[in-house]
């Protein structure tokens, strides 16, 4: 169930509409403290989905989250989960967000 739950919510990471978008980021920070290493099963798959479109986006309100969301990770859960996503988005970013990653990584 777990995974299915957050297959669905993986979609709205990355959705069309910038609002959408934007709240599904917003409802990822707010319940990383709540779930903390309970993630680690779905961590490689919303990694992706949370930084690919949004990190270099221009809208602010979707950068803003998507900052926001990277830094609870960090902060609530285990760094060895977040080293190999986090290495395979910084190398295969470009702009911004792989500068952000990198950052995250150093």
């Amino acid at each position: 169930v777990f995974f299915q739950i957050f297959d669905a919510f993986k979609s709205r990471l990355h959705d069309s509409n910038s609002k959408v978008n934007q709240v599904a980021l917003e409802t990822m920070h707010k319940m990383i403290p709540l779930l903390k290493d309970n993630l680690s099963p779905v961590i490689n798959m919303l990694i992706p989905a949370m930084v690919d479109n949004n990190l270099n986006s221009k809208n602010p309100g979707i950068y803003t989250a998507v900052t926001n969301v990277i830094q609870a990770l960090c902060q609530h859960l285990d760094n060895y989960l977040l080293l190999q996503p986090f290495c395979t988005k910084a190398q295969f970013l470009n702009g911004k967000a792989k500068q952000d990653m990198t950052e995250k990584l150093a």
